[in-house]
């Protein structure tokens, strides 16, 4: 049964954290978003928050919370500003969850619990120059020599890609076997001296207050200790991840339809024309109230994602779904808050063109719209099954007891 109550554990946590990043972050929000540069010390306030470890085990340095709070942390998180949610993204849902999910207990004390305490910052490189939806056209080789890997290539489009500490990294081990022959790495940029290389992506649409680059390695030797599952289950490892990162995205993007919501009634209030607040005037009532029907659409989506994961059920389309609506809805919402605003919209005067160019991206990344639409097709068709897999996801339970086995596997 799901329950549609927050907790008062919950509750605090999003009153807080609402209240920490308006006093924190929020000030420094339009200056960066403006001159295009990362917000200052952000993961390390994060870190102090106590939130960038939220989902794990605190015997992994985490907060033992669950996914249906994870959601709320990254709705208040894109409230605030894009870059924000995007960070732990990567840090949590995409790395972190990773992992976790397919590490062992070497691996998870060596790696997860320097992240989930907030002492390392984590990115993910899946993404190359020539391969983002289409996975198996990664070019990236990692080939085994003793005891560790060889790994040579690049990735584009990494979030955190110059402040990151640790990135799970994807490579073929079997060039000729496609998305069957990639294996997943961890890797360490203090260990890998100048055989890893990071740059920033400048003149971004959007997300200007975020770290957005790219990574090139050159004969980089990781340790064998440092592949993540087996050999070949790097595209499995890579969808559990992105599932989990969806999910983040969903709950972020009905943060951002809040925010272009709240500006817009804030606004149409004090905005008047022809002797009237503009509110008065049905059309902008229209934009408000799909942006109303949008949040919390998305928020119902995106909350029953949460709850199937806090369960171990499979939840692949049922976040793809969250992903894909919350995703246009905020998209939606950004260009109708512009409308609202006038020409003023069109100015850093206001944040709605922020928001606006911040809502694109979510769109494309992490599964883009139109594989969202292929999946949805092919599972309504009966062109797509769901397969399980050797590793699931942690389920918890809603007593936020320890994480036990899942019903079913978690990759497409």
């Amino acid at each position: 049964m799901i329950e549609f109550a927050l907790t008062d554990e919950q509750r605090m946590l999003v009153e807080t954290l609402r209240a920490y990043l308006a006093r924190t972050i929020q000030p420094d929000v339009a200056r960066c978003d403006s001159e295009g540069v990362p917000i200052p010390n952000a993961f390390a306030k994060l870190a102090a928050a106590g939130v960038v470890g939220l989902p794990f085990p605190p015997a992994y340095g985490g907060a033992g919370l669950d996914y249906v709070t994870l959601g709320l942390l990254c709705e208040e998180l894109e409230y605030c500003d894009t870059s924000l949610r995007t960070m732990m993204s990567v840090h949590i849902g995409l790395t972190g969850c990773g992992i976790y999910q397919w590490g062992d207990e070497d691996q998870k004390q060596r790696f997860l619990i320097p992240l989930a305490s907030g002492h390392k910052l984590a990115a993910f490189g899946l993404t190359e120059p020539d391969a983002g939806s289409d996975v198996g056209a990664l070019t990236s080789t990692a080939r085994r020599d003793g005891d560790a890997y060889v790994l040579n290539g690049s990735k584009i489009w990494i979030s955190c890609a110059t402040q990151a500490d640790t990135f799970l990294i994807f490579a073929k081990t079997d060039p000729a076997a496609g998305k069957k022959g990639i294996s997943a790495f961890v890797v360490e940029r203090e260990a890998s001296g100048n055989a890893l290389h990071t740059f920033s992506i400048n003149g971004k649409y959007g997300v200007r207050a975020g770290d957005t680059g790219g990574l090139s390695f050159s004969d980089l030797r990781v340790p064998a200790g440092n592949r993540l599952g087996e050999e070949g289950e790097g595209f499995h490892i890579a969808m559990t991840c992105l599932e989990n990162g969806r999910f983040t995205v969903a709950a972020g993007a009905t943060g951002l339809t809040r925010a272009c919501l709240d500006a817009s009634v804030a606004y149409a209030k004090a905005r008047t024309t022809f002797g009237v607040p503009i509110g008065r005037h049905q059309l902008v009532q229209e934009m408000i109230a799909n942006m109303v029907a949008g949040y919390e659409a998305s928020r119902l989506l995106y909350l029953r994602a949460g709850w199937m994961k806090n369960q171990g059920l499979r939840n692949t389309r049922e976040t793809a779904l969250a992903k894909w609506y919350a995703c246009d809805a905020s998209n939606r919402a950004a260009d109708d808050a512009l409308e609202i605003h006038g020409a003023y919209g069109f100015s850093d005067e206001y944040p709605v063109a922020r928001f606006l160019r911040n809502s694109r991206g979510a769109v494309i990344y992490e599964g883009s719209r139109e594989i969202q639409k292929l999946m949805h097709a092919e599972y309504a068709l009966g062109y797509r099954k769901d397969k399980p897999v050797r590793c699931t996801l942690p389920a918890w339970s809603s007593q936020g007891e320890a994480p036990g086995p899942a019903k079913g596997g978690t990759a497409n």
